[in-house]
């Protein structure tokens, strides 16, 4: 297996002095650097460094991870930049990958997963944690699987034309609009939005939007 040098940048020095322990202890990974934060990295790159992989944080002081990804993919393309963060909100993630990161590893990945994704990405792969895959997966399912708590318009007392009015205020449409649509007053279109509104305990339209989603009057 061919070697793979690495360059770590990461702002606690106990963190990083491990990860270089962990990292030097695989037979084809070198740290060829290891640096404070994102403005040292991209001067060692400049002066001449070629890692194969810059493994970064992302919550650094000076210079953080995401605009380091960003300059790294921009200005050394060929070079690869894997996160090691804290960080495991789909925000961050979707970031990293959007300015270049080939990889995304949650500080408490297992070491064996750690050196697996450095190899994959090494080889021009990407990778993304088997803890962070695994939930985005589960909130699909969870999202598949969800279904509204199916109201009968009738418990409400809610008539054929506040059920219509109401499907237009789902679809977005002003008062005024509805009332031109429906040919009725603006007034009229406002008593019954009113009407609706009191019927279902909302506060206000967008309560009431969300409620009829929620309990299937609206899809």
């Amino acid at each position: 297996m061919s070697e793979v040098h690495i360059l770590l940048v990461e702002d606690h020095l106990v963190v990083r002095n491990g990860m270089k322990l962990l990292l030097e202890a695989q037979p084809n990974f070198s740290v060829v650097a290891d640096v404070n934060n994102g403005s040292e990295a991209l001067e060692m790159l400049k002066d001449g460094l070629k890692p194969d992989i810059v493994l970064t944080d992302l919550n650094m002081k000076e210079f953080d991870g995401m605009l380091l990804i960003e300059q790294v993919s921009s200005e050394f393309p060929d070079i690869k930049v894997i996160v090691l963060s804290m960080m495991d909100c789909e925000q961050h993630v979707s970031k990293s990958f959007e300015n270049g990161a080939k990889g995304y590893l949650v500080k408490n990945v297992a070491a064996d997963e750690l050196v697996f994704c450095i190899n994959h990405v090494a080889k021009g792969g990407r990778y993304l944690c088997e803890e962070l895959s695994m939930n985005y997966v589960q909130k699909s399912i969870d999202r598949n699987h969800y279904t509204p708590n199916l109201l009968d318009p009738q418990a409400l007392e809610l008539t054929s034309r506040e059920l219509e009015i109401l499907e237009l205020l789902g679809e977005g449409l002003t008062n005024l609009e509805i009332s031109k649509k429906l040919f009725l007053s603006k007034r009229t279109v406002e008593g019954h939005r009113q009407n609706l509104i009191d019927k279902t305990g909302s506060k206000n339209t967008p309560a009431l939007i969300k409620f009829a989603v929620l309990n299937g009057l609206l899809r």
